[in-house]
């Protein structure tokens, strides 16, 4: 054959051959360089709507079926996790009409309030969702005579580390009530990743609180309204003040000289 034949049925033999064939080593073909993003959760899902509906439907029969709205509360709680925004939204709006229902007090003075209290707990693992819903629940007419309710909420809304929330939050650190007050601060103590110059705001307001419950009590020593605010203000909010510079001070004269101290340093200075 001459070499004018076989020249082209050579070449396209070559072509063929894998390149291993050629004695070198295979290459892989270039990477592009860029990650791929994950697909984004699921959203707007019949099951998600079924449940929401399912709940909507126990809540209504007016504390008959808590047990099995709190069922239900669980399950909608697994499927936030991994929801979109759409049926997020969807599920803090079914979850938060709960308080809407009345109930009947299991007697008097003592209110039929588990299933409010689970929810309440609830919205705190779906933030930053459900942070408007819980500052809008906290001063809520329905719920005004409840504490234990409110308390939560307020816990919740801590939880949630929402920005948004702050403001809701130190404003109750004056409030009547000392429960409500001590809650406030021990939620104000979950937002320690805020940055220093907004962490440093709330910690002076807290210290401010602070001040003000010791003043009373060192005023009139015997006074058991003072002394009982006291009691329960003092620990959760030193416990915050803690929390949020990150120092460790064990009363409000000291925490008042720390402050005064190191309001301006740079209080994460050494941090990776």
């Amino acid at each position: 054959m001459s070499i004018s034949k076989t020249l082209p049925f050579i070449c396209a033999l070559l072509l063929l051959a894998p390149a291993t064939s050629l004695g070198g080593p295979s290459v892989p073909a270039p990477s592009s360089g860029i990650l791929q993003e994950p697909p984004p959760p699921p959203d707007k899902r019949a099951e998600v709507k079924d449940l929401c509906q399912a709940f909507a439907d126990h809540i209504k029969a007016k504390g008959k079926e808590d047990q099995l709205a709190v069922s239900v509360l669980d399950k909608l709680l697994k499927e936030f996790e991994d929801s979109g925004p759409k049926d997020r939204a969807s599920i803090v709006k079914a979850v938060d009409k709960a308080f809407d229902q009345t109930r009947r007090e299991i007697e008097e003075g003592i209110p039929n309030n588990q299933l409010n209290l689970a929810v309440a707990v609830a919205m705190g693992d779906m933030g930053p969702e459900s942070a408007k819903a819980l500052a809008k629940r906290i001063g809520h007419k329905k719920l005004k005579s409840d504490e234990m309710v409110r308390r939560r909420l307020i816990l919740s809304l801590g939880r949630t580390t929402e920005e948004s929330g702050l403001k809701t939050l130190q404003d109750l650190l004056v409030h009547r009530r000392p429960v409500l007050q001590a809650a406030a601060a021990e939620a104000l103590g979950e937002f320690v990743k805020l940055k220093l110059k907004k962490r440093k705001e709330v910690f002076e307001d807290i210290l401010k609180a602070l001040d003000s419950v010791k003043a009373d009590v060192d005023a009139d020593a015997t006074d058991p309204i003072a002394r009982e605010r006291y009691d329960t203000v003092s620990a959760p909010m030193m416990t915050s003040l803690a929390r949020l510079s990150g120092q460790r001070v064990n009363s409000p004269e000291e925490w008042r000289r720390w402050w005064n101290k190191n309001k301006k340093a740079d209080w994460d200075a050494g941090e990776d």
